[in-house]
């Protein structure tokens, strides 16, 4: 039986997007998993780019052994963000991943987040820690993914998506009115 061996890496400030990271991702009606991509910019991490790609590599030939992987497998844990038409992703590689169960979600200071305190949100920039899996299914293939297992919030970015708009200012104060004009 081949040693097991530790695919675990650190994403170090990475950008986050496409986060359902406090609720499960619903897709079709159906509630699927937690999960988020991480945005790694070409330029300035390519080093972080080159080492998560060598692990993914590194991966696929201790599972097949060297010169046997199978040329079908996909590895769509980690793709090019120039393929995709999303705000945010030029120039970047996407590493998306996900997870079952909750994961551990922390602020600088390490002291636990939730979904009320506002962040990690996607656009912001975080660390992250993942491991890598592989999946032979008859629906998505054989394919490398990712497994999510902590994110740690950095500092803030622009926030991706349609988030929220302040609008308290388009409203008149009306705490002096009286009650009776309704």
């Amino acid at each position: 039986m081949p040693e097991s061996r530790n695919y675990k890496m650190k994403l170090s400030n990475v950008r986050l997007s496409f986060a359902s990271i406090f609720k499960k991702a619903v897709f079709e009606g159906n509630e699927t998993k937690y999960e988020a991509t991480f945005l790694i910019h070409k330029d300035d991490q390519s080093e972080l780019v080159e080492k998560v790609n060598k692990k993914i590599e590194q991966f696929l030939k201790d599972k097949f052994g060297a010169g046997k992987v199978p040329k079908s497998i996909k590895r769509t844990v980690m793709i090019d963000g120039d393929t995709k038409d999303y705000d945010g992703y030029e120039n970047h590689m996407a590493f998306k991943g996900g997870s079952n169960r909750r994961f551990t979600i922390i602020d600088k200071d390490k002291t636990p987040l939730a979904e009320e305190d506002g962040k990690p949100y996607a656009g912001c920039y975080v660390n992250a820690i993942v491991d890598l899996w592989y999946s032979d299914h008859p629906k998505g293939g054989k394919q490398v993914l990712g497994n999510l297992l902590g994110i740690q919030f950095l500092r803030d970015g622009e926030a991706f998506g349609a988030g929220s708009a302040d609008t308290s200012d388009e409203f008149d104060d009306v705490s002096e009115d009286d009650d009776d004009d309704f």
